[in-house]
This record gives structure tokens, C-alpha cells and sequence, in this order.
């Protein structure tokens, strides 16, 4: 049933507007603001779309709910507040204490949708995790992509079930007492599909990052630019009832006002917060090392409430892989010593010198004013496994024994740990680089620039998988059999019972690093991380090791392997494997 509706879209740069809905058209007025307005009949579901100027080919909403034939097409009305929730009796969940499992929709179950993924559900409830991380939903060019080629933020991808299964998918975890945080990039959009700047001044003026044109975020015209990101993250979490935001590579965002947009947008989230009763989490992805992002603003800081650690993956992969090419030689040199350094400060490169970037970077982290759970520790993500040349998991390269130590250091670690899909049963998946852009030209070039870049570092391009490849793709997908037979159902109640450990053990989730102490040997190869009364010792050679603590242990609390020896201040470990021990 029709009824009067206005629409409206802020487009300062064409001189003309003008609104079609279901197939009729309707000059829209301009205000002093560059918004333009039409109040017109439309149905609760109707398509609509923007003339701009002399073109009369309409383009999608900039605000857009929902695209039902893919970010080309018409935009279709989406009413957030039809859906009748089931979850009001949950309250929210602190990030501190919890814990994070990292998925991709599209691969995380065959059909890849939201509807099947709520499937699973119960699987990450029997596994012990807290959260919910959904890699970026927001509406991109063709049936499958990581998600950040996005072009419509406030879309969620039609392929994945649209708008109304993302609600369903956010009830249902709420239901089984699982929290949900999106991921969200605001530092740049796709290459294909992106009308916004037929709209408006949405890239600064000769500013530029690693994905291309910077996003106007303190330049003429700037104000409703930034409204547009501010008001996306609202909407996520008082519509859709997330419970945090995972801000993408915030080192990007290139802002020169006084008040940087990361601290305007953790205010209004920590005032929405307030209004609906519930903690709310923004999460940094940050390359800047500083401690700042994660400072409260009375303090002086931005008040991001928690950051992604690239320094404690990169020390445990380096650790465990033995790997030390680019990134990772500064950890390499660095041994057990880097990543001891990074168990107790969070940051390796703590204003120390970085050989990959030939300079000094990063400022230390203050551990008796910043807690460990505003660190996110993993020792898999999305970005770690899928850009690699091969798309390859650890567990194509560790023994069952060593991933089983990683899983231990992670979990027992004074951070928030987050594990990536699979990896709590050693997925022998591949995660690899995948894109289905529908325009041939980008979908060449972004095929022959990923097989180019890795050529450099020495890759043959045969190796190099074909984004555009819809195999690439299917690849990537969960292979569910592999929980039922070992050695992944080992691996997995290897996770499933340190989990419940980190729950049941007060110490292990005591977030003050300043009470966080390590000791190491790089020539047998032994890491001993204390955690109040509890000792967390790795052996990572091939060889049983005899260890000597700082006092009697009295007990075992969990082995990844066979049963320690325990005789007075020193336990033998078996080789590669880790305990937990009382003392």
C-alpha cells in the first residue's frame, strides 16, 4: 500500500536531481546544504533510484538499505524496524573477557549466506567463544568478495540474504548469548559500482592510500561526508543491534581536523551506548603503534575502546613458522625475545626500528594504565592468511603439535583473543584472495596486479591463484567433514578445553600487562609466560625439555600433549607442546 514518503539525498555536486520510483519520475528541490527533497507516493518495498544532471540512467541511493539486483541496480525501500526481534533479553557483552571468531559469510558454510551460517551457530557455542565478527556485508559489485570492495556501506550484500537475514543472523546469535560485531571500511571504496562521487565531494583533493583516492574527511564540504561514516555506524548498531564496530585500516583515514573522526564517532557511539542500555565496542585496525587510539578521551586519547596487535601475530607466526621474509624479519631476529616482548607491552615495534618501513616506529604502550583486552591476540585473520600468495592456513605448514602450542599462547594470552574460521580445527582450506567484479576490465587488472605483485617477491605467477576464478572461490569455502576426523577433532577440543579454561580461570583473563611476566630460551626453544600463580610453558623443539620455574608447580591444569613431568620447581615438557600448571 502506497503511502506519502519523503525521499532525500544529499548530492551538492550535480545541478539537477531528479527521483524515480517505480518507474515514474519527480524533480527533487535543493536546499543552501546541497540536499534535495521529494515527498511522493511509494510503497513500503518500492524501487527507487537518482537522475543526476542531463543522465537518465538512475543510480542507487547513497543511503541505500538494500539492493536486490546488486549495487547497478535500482535501490528498494528496507524497513529496519519491521523485523520483530526475539533478543530483548539480552543485555550486551563487555569486550573485556570475551572472546572473537573472526568469519567471511560467503565461506564460512557451503550455500554462504546468513541464514545457513546461523546453522553453525551452535558449533561456536559448544566452542566457547563470545563474539561474532563478521567480516564487511556492506553491498559490492558481484556475487562474491571479501567485502572490501564495498561501495554501499549501508547495504548488506543481497547474495549474502540482504537486510532482513542480517537481522535474523544478529537475533540468533543474540539468543545463544553471542555477541556480533561487524567490520566496516571507511578508508576507501571498491573500484566497481561506487556512483558516489556522481553525488558528492566523497574523496579529499589530491589525497591518496594504498586502495586509492583518500575519503574527505576534513576538506571542503567535509561536514556531511563525515555525517555519511558517523551515521553508518549508528545505524549497525542501534538497527541492526550490533554490538561493536571492527573500523578497517583506521590508519588511512587521513583527517586534519582538531577533533579526529575516530574520536567524534567513539563519542556518539558511547552516548548511544547509554540510550539503549547496552556496552557498545568500536575496534581499530591501526598500522600507527599508538596507544593513544585506545587511550579514554579523558585521558587524552582517541577512546577507540580496543585494536587489532599485528605485532603479537607477527612475533607467534615468525615464532612458530620460522619465517622472517618482510614484515616478519624484525620478529625473526628477534626470537623468543620478541615475542616475550609483545606478551608483556602488546607492541614490538614500540619506537624501535622497523627494518620493513626503514624507520622508527611506534610509541610504547603504558601497562600500568592500559589493560591487555584493548589488544586483539591471534595468531590467524583474514588479512594474514588471504594475502598470502597461496591464500594458505598455518596449518598447511605446522605439525598438529605446534598448532596446538599457538592455540595455548593465544588463549592463555592477557589479550582478547580472536580466532579465524576453521582454525579451531586446522582447516586444510585455503583462504584465498577472491573477487567476482562484473566489469572485465577491473576484474583483468585486479587478477594481473595480484599475480604481478607477488611475481616481485619472487612468486611464479602459475602459483598465484586467479581472483576472478569462481574456483578461487570455492576453494575458500569451510570443509565442515574435517571437525569429525583427526587430527582437526584433536585440535578442536584442544580449543574447545582451553577456551573453558580461560573462563574458569580468573588469572587468564587479568588484563593487567604490568603483572605479565615472561622468560625464554631461543636454544631449546622454551617460553615461560607467568599469569598470576599460573605458568604457561612451550616447548617448541623437537625434543622433550626439562624446565625450570620460579617455584614448585603443584599441578596440571591443561597439556596439549601427553602429561607433563613434574618433579619440584622443574617440569618436563614433551616436545612440541604446552601446559598450564599451578603453582
Amino acid at each position: 500500500m502506497s503511502a506519502p514518503v519523503e525521499f532525500a539525498v544529499w548530492a551538492p555536486v550535480p545541478e539537477r536531481v531528479r527521483l524515480q520510483v517505480d518507474g515514474s519520475v519527480h524533480e527533487m528541490r535543493r536546499d543552501d546544504a546541497g540536499w534535495w527533497r521529494a515527498e511522493v507516493e511509494a510503497a513500503p518495498e518500492a524501487d527507487y533510484g537518482y537522475l543526476l544532471g542531463d543522465d537518465d540512467t538512475p543510480r542507487p541511493d547513497p543511503r541505500s538499505r538494500r539492493q536486490p539486483e546488486g549495487v547497478h541496480g535500482l535501490s528498494r525501500r528496507f524497513d529496519p524496524a519491521a523485523h520483530a526481534w526475539g533478543d530483548r533479553a539480552w543485555t550486551g557483552r563487555p569486550l573485556a573477557g570475551g572472546v572473537v571468531y573472526e568469519l567471511h559469510v560467503g565461506t564460512f558454510t557451503p550455500e554462504g549466506t546468513l541464514d545457513s551460517a546461523i546453522e553453525r551457530l551452535d558449533h561456536l557455542v559448544d566452542l566457547g567463544v563470545d563474539f561474532v565478527e563478521l567480516l564487511p556485508v556492506n553491498g559490492f559489485d558481484g556475487t562474491h568478495n571479501w567485502g572490501y570492495d564495498g561501495v554501499l556501506w549501508y547495504t548488506v550484500q543481497e547474495s549474502y540474504g540482504g537486510p532482513a537475514a542480517y537481522q535474523r543472523f544478529v537475533d540468533a546469535c543474540h539468543q545463544r548469548g553471542l555477541g556480533v560485531v561487524q567490520d566496516v571500511v571507511y578508508n576507501h571504496l571498491g573500484p566497481s559500482g561506487n556512483y558516489l562521487p556522481l553525488f558528492m565531494p566523497v574523496f579529499a583533493e589530491g589525497g591518496a592510500n594504498t586502495w586509492g583516492e583518500s575519503v574527505n574527511l576534513s576538506g571542503p564540504d567535509s561536514d556531511e561526508v563525515r555525517r555519511y561514516i558517523l551515521d553508518n555506524a549508528l545505524m549497525w548498531l542501534r538497527d541492526m543491534h550490533v554490538d561493536g564496530l571492527r573500523l578497517d585500516a583506521v590508519h588511512a583515514l587521513v583527517d586534519e581536523r582538531a577533533t579526529h573522526v575516530l574520536e567524534e564517532m567513539a563519542q556518539e557511539v558511547d552516548r548511544l551506548s547509554v540510550a539503549v542500555g547496552r556496552p557498545l565496542t568500536l575496534i581499530a585496525e591501526s598500522d600507527l603503534n599508538d596507544p593513544r587510539m585506545v587511550t579514554p578521551r579523558v585521558a587524552g586519547g582517541l577512546g577507540i575502546h580496543a585494536q587489532w596487535s599485528d605485532d603479537f601475530h607477527h612475533a607467534l607466526h615468525a615464532t612458530l613458522t620460522g619465517e622472517g621474509q618482510g614484515y616478519y624479519a624484525d620478529f625473526a631476529a628477534a626470537g623468543l625475545g620478541g615475542l616475550a616482548k609483545t606478551l608483556t607491552g602488546a607492541f614490538f615495534h614500540d619506537g624501535a626500528w622497523s627494518s620493513f618501513r626503514r624507520r622508527h616506529h611506534g610509541r610504547p604502550v603504558d601497562a600500568a594504565a592500559l589493560p591487555g583486552w584493548k589488544f586483539l591476540g591471534y595468531l590467524q585473520d583474514h588479512d594474514q592468511i588471504g594475502n598470502r600468495a597461496v591464500g594458505d592456513r598455518v596449518s598447511a605448514s605446522l605439525s598438529p603439535g605446534l598448532l596446538a602450542v599457538g592455540a595455548t599462547l593465544v588463549l592463555t594470552s592477557p589479550f582478547t583473543p580472536m580466532l579465524f574460521m576453521g582454525e579451531e580445527w586446522g582447516a586444510s582450506t585455503p583462504w584465498q584472495f577472491f573477487t567476482s567484479h562484473t566489469d572485465p576490465e577491473i576484474g583483468r587488472a585486479t587478477a594481473e596486479g595480484r599475480k604481478g605483485e607477488f611475481a616481485e617477491h619472487g612468486w611464479d605467477e602459475d602459483e598465484v591463484p586467479d581472483p576472478q576464478d569462481p574456483e578461487t572461490f570455492r576453494r575458500s569455502k569451510l570443509d565442515w567433514s574435517e571437525v569429525e576426523r583427526e587430527p582437526h577433532a584433536r585440535l578442536l577440543e584442544v580449543h574447545r578445553t582451553l577456551l573453558a579454561l580461560r573462563h574458569s580461570q580468573p588469572e587468564l583473563v587479568d588484563a593487567d600487562l604490568s603483572a605479565v611476566e615472561a622468560g625464554w630460551d631461543d636454544e631449546d626453544r622454551v617460553l615461560v609466560v607467568h599469569r598470576g600463580s599460573l605458568r604457561v610453558v612451550a616447548n617448541l623443539s623437537g625434543e622433550p625439555r626439562e624446565v625450570d620455574l620460579d617455584r614448585a608447580a603443584t599441578g596440571v591444569l591443561f597439556a596439549t600433549g601427553d602429561t607433563p613431568g613434574l618433579d619440584g620447581t622443574t617440569v618436563t615438557v614433551p616436545a612440541e607442546s604446552a601446559v598450564v600448571l599451578t603453582t
